[in-house]
């Protein structure tokens, strides 16, 4: 659904499993930090609020958004590891390198979870410009660390 029309911290977690005993991990990007720690720092609340124990969240940082499915892989090839989680920015700019970069990431993060059997979350905002970017970093669309956090909950309880 399009965030235009969902807000990206609206959620019902009626029906979410326990997870307490579930070890996260947070693929986070540098390039854009400033927001994507705004990103990370939603999910970690989030899976806390939840029941996730903060010592059983790992963060770990990548340098850019391309590299996020190499950093899932490092982290979903551990059988305790119980989900991964990948946050980034890509910003339109004036060069295509964002159609290649969010394609690339989509399929290699798909085909992380797909290995290992595990939820690896798609947390990538993509946008046209650096204000869309924070509206879905907290703004007025909520927060997209929140929105990865809570579908990672909801795999877990599949």
């Amino acid at each position: 659904m399009a965030t235009s029309l969902q807000n990206l911290s609206d959620y019902d977690a009626s029906t979410f499993t326990d997870i307490s005993e579930k070890r996260f991990g947070l693929v986070v990007s540098e390039w854009n930090r400033e927001i994507t720690d705004i990103l990370s720092a939603g999910a970690f609340d989030t899976l806390v609020k939840h029941g996730a124990k903060a010592e059983n969240i790992y963060r770990n940082t990548v340098p850019g958004s391309f590299e996020l499915t190499l950093g899932a892989q490092f982290l979903a090839q551990h059988d305790e590891m119980d989900a991964v989680i990948c946050l980034g920015v890509v910003i339109q700019g004036e060069t295509k390198h964002d159609d290649y970069i969010c394609h690339a990431v989509a399929q290699g993060i798909t085909q992380v979870g797909l290995k290992f059997n595990k939820p690896v979350i798609f947390g990538l905002v993509t946008t046209n410009t650096l204000e869309q970017a924070w509206d879905r970093a907290g703004g007025k669309h909520g927060n997209k660390g929140v929105e990865a956090a809570v579908a990672a909950i909801q795999m877990l309880g599949f």
